[in-house]
């Protein structure tokens, strides 16, 4: 059909933060019409949707009968989603219009921590040892049984929210309710809600693959930058189109093995890993796009679409994987030091250098920051750097500070 000039139609299942994922439908939107389906009504999504439904999304049944509705009356190619809170009923859309796509049952492997675990170890996919508990007393338990130091997360979330490494017995019972208490709106909360791992040493990386026909293809590589300690903040990542990681053969196995024995066989996926001096192991598998910025930064430095890479996928379509650029791309995300109401967030262009990219305000004028664990991911803003070598991209980030400036006032630390 011809929904805008002929293009194929995605259903689009959310739209999440237009901060973070607008650069997602600036660039889908030139080859897809995207119709979106959420409960609020189109605002920034404006000029890269051709129609809209108005349902909640968090519902299968629901959102099922939209898209059904909407296949009625259009042809539909395929559900696209990169929205962590609703991969799983946009499998379901998938599973019931007979598009591409994982299963619901994959999807809710890869979303569920302690579901990973299990089928990674039937495939003897190299992972930390995990133990799911339900209380503060097993978790003291299975943190003894381990060994520390041992680091507690959420079964269910991403992105570092609520991850915390107890070093010794004093440090569970905080770690214990940093991991417990983290929320993340349309994640599930499980009877057995918080995994107890083996902590495992190294840098940590992210992998964003695209999966067509089951043969999975990496992408782009993203060397991850963490602090806030004893929390997993993620503060940055970088990501250089010459990365040996790429082509690394142990690495590449991992992939292949661990999306094997979940099934997941179209679409892209967000592996992180933690490069031991064993190889790689393998903390957790994501059934969407990466998020902070991540492809974004694979599009800067290797010239691959990666966003357009999942949208091909989704219709059906073989992605095009062949990098054209050989650069290095990298960002960092700034932090209050404490927390902190924003009373403004200033960006100074004129004190750019040749290897900035972008520099973006992500807090609005009374925004709460709140540092972890009273609060994940506060920040006020990001700056992106594009270079020849990772070092200099990196260099280029020594003077974020300088090129964003914050003005605000310390709030109690208390919520």
């Amino acid at each position: 059909m011809g929904t805008d000039g002929g293009k194929p139609l995605l259903l689009l299942i959310g739209s999440s933060a237009r901060r973070s994922r607008e650069f997602i439908l600036r660039s889908v939107s030139r080859r897809y019409a995207l119709w979106l389906l959420q409960p609020a009504q189109v605002t920034w999504e404006e000029p890269y949707v051709v129609g809209s439904t108005s349902v909640d999304n968090t519902r299968p049944e629901l959102l099922v009968e939209a898209a059904r509705q909407v296949a009625a009356e259009h042809e539909v190619a395929g559900v696209f989603c990169y929205d962590e809170g609703l991969v799983t009923p946009a499998a379901h859309v998938a599973q019931a219009l007979g598009l591409p796509g994982n299963s619901p049952e994959t999807v809710i492997a890869c979303r569920d921590k302690n579901a990973t675990r299990v089928a990674l170890e039937r495939a003897g996919v190299a992972q930390p040892a995990s133990i799911g508990v339900r209380s503060l007393e097993e978790a003291r338990q299975a943190a003894e049984k381990i060994g520390f130091p041992v680091v507690l997360k959420p079964r269910g979330l991403a992105g570092g929210m609520g991850v915390r490494r107890a070093d010794g017995p004093a440090d569970v019972e905080s770690a214990y309710r940093a991991a417990s208490g983290a929320s993340y709106p349309g994640v599930p909360v499980f009877e057995v809600s918080v995994l107890v791992e083996e902590y495992v040493d190294g840098p940590e990386i992210s992998v964003d693959a695209v999966f067509f026909e089951g043969e999975g293809t990496p992408l782009a590589v993203a060397r991850k930058k963490v602090g806030l300690a004893p929390f997993f903040e993620e503060t940055g990542h970088e990501v250089d189109a010459a990365d040996p990681l790429l082509t690394d053969p142990q690495l590449l196995e991992a992939l292949r093995a661990s999306h094997a024995a979940l099934g997941f066989h179209t679409g892209v996926s967000h592996t992180e890993f933690r490069l031991t001096a064993n190889g790689p192991r393998l903390m957790e598998v994501n059934a969407r796009l990466g998020g902070d910025m991540i492809p974004f930064l694979g599009e800067l430095a290797t010239g691959v679409d990666v966003a357009l890479a999942a949208a091909d996928v989704a219709a059906g379509r073989r992605p095009e994987t062949t990098a054209t650029r050989r650069r290095a791309a990298a960002i960092t995300f700034l932090y209050p030091e404490h927390d902190t109401e924003i009373e403004s967030v200033t960006v100074h262009e004129d004190r750019f250098t040749p290897d900035v990219h972008s520099a973006d305000v992500m807090a609005d004028p009374g925004a709460v920051l709140r540092l972890p664990p009273r609060g994940y991911i506060s920040r006020y803003a990001r700056v992106i750097t594009l270079a020849d070598s990772v070092e200099q991209a990196r260099a280029a980030l020594l003077r974020a500070p300088e090129i964003v400036e914050l003005t605000g006032r310390p709030v109690e630390e208390s919520p």
